[in-house]
């Protein structure tokens, strides 16, 4: 199995993402709720951080943000020393397949496709290699995740533990500046969680990336480098 940290050269430590007064309501009418109240965060590289807190308090509404699923209704957003949150659509996506890598709870793999070809997608998506290179850093990445001898199987052939292995070395593809996961141990057992969080968080700390989890689980969000409580959208 090849070290993660030739997959890529470390880059300098410094602040990946910074947002600053962030706004955010749903709903309308009488039903609208201010989800997020004036937050403010930094992230940098090669550091894991953990928002915890109970559910309804806003973490995944902050995570969406930051991830340029959505839009805040106030407040900055910036991915590089850049200013995302007033771009247009076409920016933000792109940003999103050159910047950002996300893990979720639930896999998303595309099941009727190879191991090798899931993590190859955003890669294709981004178009910034060629297919032979796409091919190799997927071989690489998959051999970093322990599935090197599984690059050919389909997702239905692996368990829940092995595809959220995958899932974590196609959010690693396209070699993100920030890695967003929402719950990633959540629907995996005790052992499995363990393995996942160790290769989510070493994988981004020798390739220097600012990882920024949303956990309910108190041991992996212990074992993060900055764990950030919120409760009714506000940092404590």
């Amino acid at each position: 199995m090849p070290s993660p940290s030739s997959l890529l050269p470390s880059p300098a430590s410094g602040v990946a993402l910074r947002c600053h007064g962030l706004q955010r309501y749903l709903g309308e009418g009488e039903g609208r709720v201010h989800v997020l109240k004036g937050v403010s965060f930094e992230a940098r590289r090669g550091k894991v951080y953990a928002i915890v807190g109970p559910s309804g308090c806003g973490k995944s509404t902050l995570l969406y943000l930051l991830g340029l699923l959505d839009q805040p209704d106030g407040g900055e957003i910036e991915i590089n020393g850049r200013v995302m949150s007033n771009r247009d659509d076409v920016a933000r996506t792109a940003a999103r397949g050159e910047h950002i890598g996300f893990v979720f709870q639930f896999h998303f793999l595309m099941l009727e496709f190879t191991v090798l070809e899931n993590v190859m997608m955003p890669m294709r998506k981004l178009g910034r290699l060629a297919p032979a290179e796409m091919k190799a850093r997927a071989h690489d990445l998959l051999e970093a995740v322990g599935l090197g001898g599984k690059t050919h199987r389909l997702g239905t052939q692996l368990s829940g533990g092995e595809q959220q292995r995958v899932a974590v070395a196609r959010a690693l593809a396209n070699q993100p500046t920030i890695l967003l996961a929402d719950e990633p141990t959540g629907n995996l057992d005790v052992k499995n969680s363990a393995v996942v969080f160790d290769l989510l968080t070493r994988l981004a700390r020798d390739q220097g990336q600012a990882v920024i989890l949303v956990t309910h689980n108190p041991e992996i969000a212990q074992r993060c480098d900055f764990t950030r409580p919120m409760r009714d959208g506000v940092f404590l």
